[in-house]
């Protein structure tokens, strides 16, 4: 049994993706910063059947997710699949004539050495297995510059273009980096940005690559 690593794992897309990919047979990954949030949401999951558990991990402090993703892996398999989806903070959400350049070293920690130091954790499994995907989460701004979020919008520039080069680089080696933009707020029972409809797109990231990045609201394949 392979893992799914979820970092920023919450109620909502991060409990949807653990579902769909548990239903699958895929053991399940938590990361967030609160490890009993976590622990409540991996339990929920084991209840319904699933292999699940949940670790405590701060984005912007790399040793922590260096030794969550470890642990992950030596008591749930390797991993197979890596989900980087945590919710942006508040201070990366700014105007930007608001922005300081405090705010954006913090946003680019979150939203580029976060993502650099998990993949270059979980890719010498991956590699081990001859197979893996990295699945980038990002709001709008991660394609379309938005002024009112400034923070978002400079760092989840570079987290896509690290994610492009990914794709690119790692895909002769059978292992698949997609991004899926997703304009708006999650909702549950919206047509598009409902947890589960985006976890189910995920999925399909996952099991049938096709290119580099998906919108929400793209017809599914």
């Amino acid at each position: 049994m392979t893992t799914i690593a979820i970092v920023g794992a919450g109620p909502g897309l991060g409990a949807a993706a653990a579902r769909r990919f548990g239903s699958e047979g895929h053991s399940v990954a938590l990361l967030s910063r609160s490890q009993e949030h976590v622990d409540e949401l991996a339990g929920a999951l084991r209840g319904e059947g699933l292999t699940a558990r949940g670790y405590a991990a701060n984005v912007r402090q790399p040793a922590t997710l260096i030794a969550a993703l470890g642990r992950a892996t030596e008591q749930l398999g390797p991993i197979e699949v890596l989900q980087y989806s945590p919710l942006p903070q508040r201070e990366f959400l700014r105007p930007v004539l608001e922005t300081t350049v405090d705010d954006l070293a913090a946003a680019v920690e979150f939203a580029i050495f976060g993502p650099v130091t998990a993949v270059r954790t979980v890719l010498p499994g991956m590699r081990s297995l001859g197979r893996g995907s990295v699945l980038f989460v990002n709001g709008g701004s991660g394609a379309h510059p938005n002024p009112n979020v400034a923070g978002t919008s400079v760092a989840f520039a570079g987290e896509s273009a690290y994610a492009r080069m990914l794709h690119e680089a790692l895909a002769p080696e059978n292992i698949h980096v997609g991004q899926l933009i997703i304009p708006g707020a999650i909702q549950p029972g919206h047509p598009d940005n409902d947890p589960a409809v985006l976890a189910d797109r995920l999925w399909r990231l996952h099991a049938h690559p096709d290119g580099f990045r998906v919108y929400a609201a793209q017809p599914a394949p």
